[in-house]
């Protein structure tokens, strides 16, 4: 990926060094690795659902935590012990994984299930009041 030049933007912008840390996340992003496979899905307008294919991980070894608006998913298996097992064909990847997603400001992670060694985690995109639309009444301004 080429590097971007965002000297422009902090001339007219004010605040806008947190567009460079959101392009720098995304130069990280594309370098993970595609295991596990997840899928995105918006819900509505504010809700969202990422799902992570995590076949052959319990609950117990899968940790999900936000860190600086960042939703990191990891899963750590624990080690085989006892009798070696033998694999006629192995497609089932066992390893551990670390996946990052950064998250939009006020995007908040709801909550997070598992089933089906499908891994669902639920977020709500919280818009604030300042910024919610609101309507303003003709004449509300009128002198009394």
């Amino acid at each position: 990926m080429p590097s971007i030049d965002l000297t422009p933007l902090y001339r007219s912008f004010i605040g806008s060094d947190h567009l460079a840390a959101l392009v720098e996340a995304a130069k990280v992003a594309e370098k993970q690795s595609g295991y596990p496979p997840y899928n995105i899905e918006l819900m509505d307008d504010t809700h969202y659902r990422i799902t992570m294919a995590v076949a052959g991980f319990s609950q117990q070894e899968v940790i999900i935590e936000t860190v600086d608006n960042k939703l990191v998913v990891a899963g750590k298996k624990a080690p085989v012990t006892g009798q070696e097992r033998k694999f006629l064909h192995k497609g089932i990847s066992e390893r551990n994984f670390e996946r990052t997603f950064q998250l939009g400001d006020n995007v908040k992670v709801c909550s997070a299930d598992m089933e089906n060694g499908l891994l669902n985690i639920d977020l709500e995109r919280i818009v604030p009041e300042p910024k919610k639309a609101r309507r303003i009444s003709i004449g509300s301004n009128q002198p009394k």
